[in-house]
């Protein structure tokens, strides 16, 4: 496949064109990425082994031409493509990105981000298409991995010099273009089409909140882009929100972005999770947010677009794409938005919010990394105790009905069988610590044999004890319990969280007055 031409000035002012007529090496970086950063020393040494046998360029999108030039003097050759010209041309979505080409411009290889194998194998090329010698490279002193970081090209929130109230770069279409394919083009969609942001309609969005455009609310990882309020305000343009939904939004991606939840993780884990948003209080009614029947499905568009706002910006902003630093392998539908309201008014239990130490009349969002909801179905259960044991042996099965010591999990009571628990007077405390007496099971039942390999090793049996009851999660305090749905029908449901060091947070919402 033959890469696009294009011509390209140096640091020192000297045009450039692409193919050259030799062996090339293109690196398309800029000067936010940590990862670029890292490669620079790379490329510097390739360049000084090759010398003249090939053609090297560094390819920056920023500043990068001047920081290079203080580090490694006029060993790099430069490129400068601050336009974007040739990162759109080449479809850049993410830095650093390499192609290694022929002299006549066909691709030999592509790939981004740091590997140490793939740029281990991209020296030997080099050397054995330009006859020269390996550089001297101590590569077993490199990581294995680094990710790749959000292309300025494909960063719709970028400054420019654009209306005095709006700093973020604006994307001319040509005339004729569909704006909707053009959007699906540049790699900004979670792969349905979005709203175009256009100038009015994010102004219009920005008057959904007191905060200024150009506060800060996250540095989204893992490119650790810079979500301003204009920037969250643009993604939730794109995902279709109100004005209203705004501040919502807003307080999601803080509770997505905190440390605790470790969006960085949840991303680059290959299980199935992603950013599920309960929102709580007023403003659930306040915006019109479904919580009575099919909460969890479609229909609403405030559930359905606060989530994919949140989804959208961590993609834009943060560089969180599916098959870059998303490893996802099979990923899940709510990855595209997953976002409810606990039904309060239906339930004689505190809400969420309460329990997590906010005061009923705020209202607040809690973003919990979780997987697509699993059913629960008990429609002959009249007592709590029977129906709380019907929660638990479902549970018991949650991941592998041999995975225990599981973390945080987040059920679903319709109102229905909240009655019943409320008929006999079980708080959810009761309900929590009956779930984790259901699914307790003796280490034996649990042991790994011929029929599955999953489950504890033999060893670790025998050191417990095969009587020994190992407990499903590793506190009842995991266990969090959310009232949601209509009235009819005795259908609950759970949501499994994700072990690998993401924690349930919960911020307060900013409402206008």
């Amino acid at each position: 496949m033959a890469a696009p031409p294009f011509r390209l000035y140096d640091q020192r002012g000297h045009e450039r064109a692409f193919p050259t007529g030799r062996q090339t090496l293109l690196i398309f970086v800029n000067a936010e990425c940590p990862t670029c950063a890292m490669t620079l020393p790379l490329v510097d040494r390739l360049a000084a082994a090759v010398g003249s046998a090939a053609d090297i360029f560094v390819i920056s999108q920023d500043d990068l031409p001047d920081r290079v030039i203080e580090r490694y003097g006029s060993s790099l050759t430069v490129l400068d493509d601050t336009d974007l010209a040739a990162s759109r041309t080449f479809d850049i979505d993410v830095v650093p990105t390499v192609v290694h080409a022929y002299p006549d411009g066909n691709v030999l290889t592509r790939f981004v981000g740091f590997d140490r194998h793939a740029w281990r194998d991209l020296a030997l090329d080099l050397a054995n298409v330009t006859g020269t010698a390996m550089p001297p490279i101590d590569w077993a002193s490199l990581p294995e991995t680094r990710p790749a970081c959000g292309s300025r090209s494909v960063d719709i929130a970028i400054e420019d010099i654009g209306d005095a109230d709006l700093v973020s770069r604006k994307i001319d279409i040509a005339p004729g273009r569909d704006p909707f394919e053009t959007l699906i083009d540049m790699g900004v969609t979670d792969g349905l089409p979005v709203v175009p942001p256009t100038p009015e309609r994010v102004r219009a969005m920005l008057t959904g909140t007191v905060r200024a455009p150009d506060d800060i609310v996250a540095v989204v990882p893992p490119s650790m882009g810079t979500a301003t309020v204009e920037k969250v305000a643009i993604n939730a343009v794109m995902a279709g929100c109100r004005p209203e939904y705004l501040p919502v939004v807003i307080a999601a991606v803080e509770a997505v972005c905190s440390d605790d939840f470790n969006i960085h993780g949840v991303l680059a884990t290959t299980h199935f999770v992603g950013p599920i948003l309960i929102v709580n209080g007023p403003v659930r009614d306040r915006i019109g947010m479904n919580y009575g029947v099919n909460a969890l499905g479609q229909g609403n568009r405030a559930n359905a677009t606060i989530g994919r706002a949140v989804q959208l910006l961590v993609r834009n902003v943060g560089g969180g794409r599916p098959g870059e630093i998303d490893r996802a392998t099979l990923g899940q539908p709510g990855k595209l938005t997953f976002c409810f309201a606990e039904n309060e008014g239906r339930s004689s239990w505190a809400p969420l919010h309460v329990e997590r130490g906010f005061a009923a009349r705020q209202s607040t969002v809690t973003a919990f990394a979780g997987v697509g909801p699993v059913p629960i179905a008990d429609q002959v259960s009249r007592s709590a105790a029977s129906l709380a044991r019907s929660y638990g042996l479902a549970l018991a099965a949650a991941s592998h009905p041999k995975q225990y010591g599981l973390g945080e999990i987040v059920v679903i009571i319709p109102p229905e069988h909240v009655d019943t628990f409320a008929r006999d007077g079980w708080p959810k405390e009761s309900v929590r610590a009956a779930i984790q007496e259901a699914t307790r099971k003796p280490a034996s039942a649990l042991r790994r044999d011929d029929e599955c390999h999953e489950g504890m090793l033999p060893s670790d049996v025998e050191r417990v004890g095969s009587a020994t009851p190992i407990e499903k999660f590793r506190s009842v305090r995991d266990i969090s319990i959310v009232v949601s749905g209509g009235d009819a029908g005795k259908f609950g449901a759970y949501i499994l969280g994700w072990g690998g060091g993401s924690r349930m947070t919960t911020r307060s919402i900013e409402v206008m007055p």
